[in-house]
């Protein structure tokens, strides 16, 4: 199989989809590589390492869509892609079609066959193709936190961690997945007060047992995340469900009764956001204002960290591109249903409920989609 490694377009987007060494994986199980010219330039993999390990390199972007048969991407194509998409190619990469209308139409429209790595799910309802980024994006969400509460930064001039004789940022995290986890466990490394809120109070019971009780754990009840906020210098917000909207779980009233020079980082943008008064911003404007706090929803977090990114991408989802590439789309999706979880579209047709729903779009069902 022919497999396309386009260069990335989303503002600051540095990371790549395949490292060198992914790339001869490839090539040694018999598939051809093409690689757009300085597509990992950003990530540290500079073209010369990608011809070494047996890619060839296209000069354009509009030469990698046109001749792959599958297009191995980092995130959602954006609107100057539309057009690139067409019958028959696979495309395999972040999608996050729920929040995304626009492109959840040019996806149907194109008849590609989508398969996003966020639904790729395990029976144990682990996400081994978001994880990584997830892990990522959550200590990063506690660094950019404990940046912005400086005053220059339109922050409260809080030290995160403070000092013998100071009082410690309160650092609310909502949703104990692998970001609120590695959130919080950033946040109680900078010696920060923290707790973590969720639904699921067998996942609150693991936290608190495996971090000896040095991080607070507390049931999710609209009222409970209404009181954590009065008190917070932080929130992180995490809250995922595979491939459906983000639930909005804080609301403009509970942030208009925080204090002044707070900050609000939305990891669950990618999903539409978990707060009220989110939309996605980039690096190159990663914040804005609301009633005195400071929001930052960059969509593409990991992004600012390409070089750990990409590897830690490439690494999780090169099995998979493996198995699509060897076997076939439909055969691979028949020997994983992990794998057939992450098919969210194919010849025009949504086969993913969640999109279906966020959308008022009728589905077919996956069954339907393997057997065509």
């Amino acid at each position: 199989m022919l497999i396309g490694v386009p260069r990335e377009i989303k503002n600051h987007e540095y990371r790549v989809s395949l490292t060198a060494a992914g790339v001869h994986e490839l090539v040694m199980a018999g598939h051809d590589v093409l690689v757009e010219h300085e597509a990992g330039t950003g990530a540290g993999v500079p073209d010369e390492a990608y011809r070494a390990a047996g890619a060839r390199i296209a000069t354009t972007a509009e030469e990698v869509w046109a001749r792959a048969e599958m297009i191995v991407k980092v995130k959602e194509p954006l609107p100057a892609e539309y057009e690139r998409m067409r019958p028959g190619q696979i495309l395999f990469t972040y999608l996050h079609l729920a929040a995304d209308a626009d492109l959840t139409r040019a996806v149907l429209d194109s008849g590609t066959t989508a398969i996003a790595y966020e639904t790729v799910q395990r029976a144990d309802r682990q996400l081994p193709l978001l994880a990584p980024m997830s892990a990522i994006a959550g200590r990063l969400a506690t660094q950019v936190a404990a940046y912005h509460l400086m005053k220059p930064l339109g922050g409260m001039g809080l030290l995160m961690g403070g000092v013998p004789g100071t009082r410690e940022a309160n650092v609310v995290v909502i949703g104990g997945g692998v970001v609120g986890e590695q959130a919080a466990l950033m946040a109680r490394g900078l010696h920060a007060n923290v707790t973590v809120m969720d639904v699921d109070l067998a996942r609150l019971s693991q936290i608190a047992t495996v971090h000896d009780g040095n991080i607070l754990t507390r049931y999710s009840t609209r009222l409970d995340v209404a009181d954590q906020l009065a008190g917070a210098d932080v929130v992180i917000g995490s809250v995922l469900i595979p491939g459906k909207r983000a639930p909005k779980l804080v609301t403009d009233d509970m942030v208009a009764a925080m204090r002044p020079g707070a900050v609000l980082v939305d990891v669950a943008i990618d999903q539409g956001g978990c707060f009220e008064g989110s939309r996605p911003t980039t690096h190159a404007e990663p914040t804005y204002t609301v009633h005195d706090t400071t929001y930052y929803c960059v969509a593409n977090m990991p992004g600012s960290v390409p070089v750990t990114a990409t590897a830690a991408l490439s690494s999780a989802t090169l099995p998979y591109v493996l198995r699509l590439a060897g076997n076939g789309w439909q055969q691979a999706m028949r020997d994983d249903p992990a794998l057939a979880l992450g098919l969210n579209a194919h010849a025009g047709s949504l086969t993913h409920a969640g999109v279906g729903e966020a959308h008022d779009i009728d589905t077919i069902p996956l069954e339907e989609a393997l057997a065509g």
